[in-house]
């Protein structure tokens, strides 16, 4: 890479008369953007080959961003290193670049249509046109456009997240250099604020049972029993109940995507297997001799190329349609939640019956590994934070511990033989 003098002619035509620009015997000779623009060019080749160009005003200066010779430097050592990111390819707005990495993500319909959600707080705002690389440089902006959106803290958070998965595509691409979301000390999305999870008793399990219908009250026993979501519980089929092995294999759910009922995987398309307890086995048992599965057909979204899939379902509406979580909701949940005396609220929805089943397993000693598995977690960190409070204190497991020692329950050091002895 080299710097060049745009408005001197390094070889000037016979006859061209010198310019004002040039002191004493050192005579500079006018080119035809003589005064135009900025003086001073560097002219490099990308990481590909490909010729380019950059402009300055001042040649000498540390400053690559206003300096010909520190861009220079900066850029030879930046190409040398596999550090280097094209200065031109970070004019491109924030806007225009997200809709290039919307267009190439393959997540299911459901999860595109979240990051649809989250960038049209992006596009047409005066944040999403300003340039990449200023955004990059500047993590204050993205912070003041946090602060100006009107959403849930969760919402807000989840926005920052795709924005920067953004930030993260585009220096793959040597868009940009860094990604600013990462300035943690500048950018800090709003804290959610989180309320300790308070499972159902088994009275007001047995209340909201008894208020459904029949049709539909095993449902509960999923919930409750199995740890099971609400879509995976209108997805089960009668060959995922192994009443030999005392399990229940959870390898669908029924999802709504653009108005419409599919099957598709579990969430985060992980199968699972969960131990099925007594009570739920005579529950289910009794189900299926009154309300014999009934084939359904829906359209498929998941991997394989098949557009549906067909499965014997133990729970269906009385035309023998899937279930839609609306209708189940207005109908069954929310009256069977009023007759369980609980309080109106998202976090007393069907799921909350999970929360029901984990508070049970972690009393009997589950551990967190375990009881992840069965909820179909992905980080069992996840399972601890969410379900800490519900675990028996280290003091309370020492009581036992001691009290079943106390009882003769359990083994004393002085009943271990020594290694010593002979």
């Amino acid at each position: 890479m080299s710097v060049y003098d745009r408005w001197h002619l390094t070889h000037p035509p016979a006859g061209t008369q010198p310019c004002k620009c040039g002191r004493g015997r050192n005579k500079l000779y006018p080119s035809a953007d003589h005064e135009q623009g900025k003086r001073w060019q560097v002219r490099y080749r990308d990481d590909t080959g490909r010729q380019k160009k950059a402009n300055f005003a001042d040649r000498y200066g540390d400053n690559p961003a206003v300096h010909a010779e520190a861009f220079d430097a900066d850029n030879t050592a930046k190409l040398n290193s596999g550090g280097w990111t094209d200065p031109a390819a970070g004019k491109v707005s924030l806007s225009d670049y997200a809709r290039q990495w919307r267009a190439g993500q393959t997540a299911d319909p459901a999860t595109l249509r979240v990051y649809d959600g989250r960038l049209k707080h992006i596009h047409g705002t005066a944040f999403g046109q300003q340039p990449m690389s200023l955004l990059a440089k500047r993590p204050s902006m993205v912070q003041q456009w946090v602060k100006g959106l009107d959403l849930a803290p969760a919402t807000v958070r989840h926005a920052v997240g795709v924005l920067s998965m953004i930030f993260n595509a585009a220096i793959q691409d040597g868009i940009v250099a860094r990604n600013p979301v990462h300035a943690t000390s500048v950018v800090k999305p709003p804290k959610v604020v989180r309320r300790s999870i308070v499972p159902w008793t088994l009275e007001q399990v047995e209340a909201a049972r008894a208020a459904m219908d029949d049709r539909y009250r095993a449902t509960v026993d999923l919930g409750a029993g199995c740890g099971m979501r609400q879509g995976e519980i209108f997805a089960v089929e009668q060959s995922a109940v192994d009443f030999l092995h005392r399990e229940v294999h959870v390898r669908l759910q029924v999802r709504i995507i653009d108005n419409q009922l599919v099957f598709s995987l579990p969430k985060g398309g992980k199968e699972r297997t969960v131990p099925l307890d007594e009570q739920v086995q005579m529950a289910l048992a009794a189900h299926i001799a009154a309300c014999p599965p009934v084939e359904v057909t829906l359209p498929w979204v998941g991997p394989g190329k098949a557009k549906s899939r067909t499965a014997l379902l133990l729970f269906t509406r009385p035309g023998g349609q899937a279930l839609h979580q609306a209708l189940f909701n207005d109908q069954q949940w929310r009256p069977a939640r009023r007759a369980a005396g609980v309080a109106q609220g998202r976090e007393n929805g069907m799921h909350g019956l999970r929360h029901t089943f984990a508070s049970a397993c972690l009393a009997g000693g589950v551990d967190i590994r375990t009881l992840a598995d069965w909820l179909g977690h992905s980080d069992p960190g996840f399972t601890l934070r969410t379900y800490t409070h519900l675990m028996p204190s280290a003091a309370d497991r020492g009581r036992q511990a001691l009290a079943a020692f106390w009882s003769g329950g359990a083994a004393s050091a002085l009943d271990v033989p020594s290694r010593k002895a002979k």
